[in-house]
């Protein structure tokens, strides 16, 4: 395993980073593909004997479930400080926005929850899960900026924002003397490449650490035609976020086929290898310990310029999707 300095920070984090979404109860939630504790814990354990150390959760990862899970293991199977914790917090409920509950307490609730979860005293990266378009964004970086001075998160992250965003929040916080986003996590692989136009190069000027979720678009850049699994068949969220593009995705999936027999590797190894050349560490969900060994694999896989080019050239600009074409609209819905 190799391993980087997450942005600007003094986090040293893995090239890979385990996504978590795929652990929890699956009755408890969103998916229902997810695995349960045992399994869990066996790949958890075998991603750290991989050198894997940052792992990545969320407070709504099947109703905590997967923040439950998560925090048993590491405490069971490595010392708290050779690992890298980040949890993510949605907006404000519509609830709380009745209840008058400020951006402020809402971070200082969900963190709370998030702990008690994890069974932890802090969290590594604390990452705001999607903007939120119905609280002041000052008020959120007032609350991340407390949450950092009182010791439950060591640095701040982000997720699901557009490049003018994360650059609106930080130069603010910059002005105020507030914390800053450390990282973005952004919806980024090689079938869904927008990240590229306005926020690969703000965080490459910035120092921002780009740890992309998605990194192998729900399974299909590491599988070929007639194979599934699954995630495949029951993750409605990614059919919603693939499924109109799957024609002009299919030629390039088919060239990182292609390629990986050429070099006799799998799928995952030239996807990810792909990747690697762009971002700090990519979010790969595992539901399998094989799952981690293609990824981890994947950090000693060097392309050269002519196969990067090969697996570049035939991406057709993409319309947004999922939670930033929502995001998109709820701006949109804002001008007046």
């Amino acid at each position: 395993m190799k391993y980087a300095k997450l942005g600007t920070s003094d986090l040293t984090v893995s090239r890979i980073c385990m996504g978590c979404m795929g652990f929890g109860n699956a009755a408890a939630g969103q998916h229902s593909w997810t695995v349960d504790e045992a399994q869990t814990r066996e790949i958890i354990r075998h991603g750290l004997d991989l050198g894997i150390n940052f792992f990545d959760t969320a407070i709504v990862y099947q109703n905590g479930t997967s923040e439950q899970y998560v925090g048993r293991a590491l405490r069971d199977f490595a010392k708290r400080d050779e690992v890298v914790v980040a949890t993510k917090f949605t907006p404000r409920t519509q609830d709380e926005i009745d209840a008058g509950v400020t951006g402020q307490e809402h971070i200082e609730l969900y963190l709370n929850q998030s702990l008690q979860n994890l069974g932890m005293d802090y969290v590594d990266l604390y990452i705001y899960h999607m903007w939120d378009y119905h609280t002041p964004m000052e008020e959120i970086m007032e609350g991340l900026h407390n949450a950092v001075k009182s010791g439950k998160a060591r640095y701040i992250g982000i997720s699901n924002c557009f490049a003018w965003q994360l650059a609106k929040a930080n130069f603010y916080a910059r002005e105020h003397s507030l914390t800053e986003f450390v990282s973005v996590q952004g919806h980024y692989n090689l079938i869904a490449r927008e990240e590229e136009r306005e926020m690969a190069p703000f965080c490459a000027d910035q120092h921002i650490a780009m740890t992309p979720y998605s990194a192998l678009a729900g399974g299909r850049l590491a599988k070929r035609p007639g194979e599934t699994s699954k995630r495949l068949e029951q993750d409605a969220y990614a059919k919603f976020k693939y499924d109109a593009t799957a024609e002009a995705d299919g030629k390039i999936i088919a060239r990182v086929a292609e390629l990986a027999d050429r070099r006799g590797v799998s799928m995952t190894e030239i996807a990810l290898a792909w990747l690697l050349t762009k971002v700090t560490a990519p979010v790969v969900g595992a539901t399998k310990c094989s799952h981690m060994d293609g990824a981890a694999r994947a950090v000693d896989l060097e392309l050269t310029p002519d196969e990067t080019d090969y697996l570049e050239e035939l991406y057709v600009p993409h319309a947004l999707v999922g939670v930033m074409a929502q995001n998109g609209k709820q701006k949109a819905g804002n001008v007046v």
